[in-house]
Formats: structure tokens, sequence, C-alpha cells
């Protein structure tokens, strides 16, 4: 199976790893109450859940994107590639986004979508 079906799973997972990083913190999760438990998150937590939410905000896109350059496509070493800089693309976002840079964050996180529009131009140009 392609490097870029391969990242799907990987791409899926990251929300899951940043949820697990906001409630090993200080602040317990309450699943009676998960709602406010989000609310009340301070500091890295709160990063934390923040890039929980749009690890799942990137996800459809990403996952469009890579679906409709594999189908146009088939197993093509550019989609590949270019799944693997997204990736890396949303790592460095989510270390951004926990470290509280801001402008770096912003930057990386435009990288992906830019990325993500790369993977649609490459199933249109067919090649």
């Amino acid at each position: 199976m392609p490097f870029a079906l391969w990242s799907l799973l990987i791409a899926g997972l990251m929300p899951y790893f940043t949820v697990a990083l906001a409630k090993a913190g200080p602040n317990r999760y309450d699943n009676g109450n998960p709602r406010d438990w989000a609310g009340s998150l301070q500091g890295f937590a709160r990063r934390a859940h923040a890039a929980h939410q749009n690890h799942f905000e990137f996800l459809p896109f990403y996952t469009a994107g890579i679906l409709v350059a594999h189908l146009r496509l088939g197993a093509n070493g550019a989609v590949d590639w270019l799944a693997f800089g997204i990736l890396l693309a949303r790592i460095a976002y989510t270390i951004a986004y926990l470290m509280d840079r801001p402008t770096l964050r912003s930057i990386v996180w435009s990288l992906a979508i830019f990325g993500v529009i790369g993977l649609f131009a490459l199933a249109g140009r067919g090649t």
C-alpha cells in the first residue's frame, strides 16, 4: 500500500495523540462533562485540546486530497512525497501549538493547506 494511504491512518490518529496530552495534565478529565472540562483548560492543556480540534478540522480536507490524488493517479511517488511533507507540517504545527508559537504555527498550518491544494493540483493535471 502506498505511503499516501498509510498517511491517512497517521493523520487520523493525530487528534487522539493531542487530546491525550490535554488529558494527561493536572486538569483531571471529566468523562461525565467533557465540554465543561475542555472549557476549563488553561495553558499547555488548552493548546493541546485546541490542536486536537484542529486536527479533526483538517482531516476531511486532507483525506479528500489523498483519495482524489490516489484515485486519479494510483500509486504515485509525487503523491507519497507530498503526503509526507503535509504530515511533517502537521507535526510541526502541533509542536508549535504546544510550545505557544502562534506565528510559526500559522506558517506551518498554511504549508499543510497548500500541500493539500497541491494534491488536488496533481490530480487535476493527471501527472
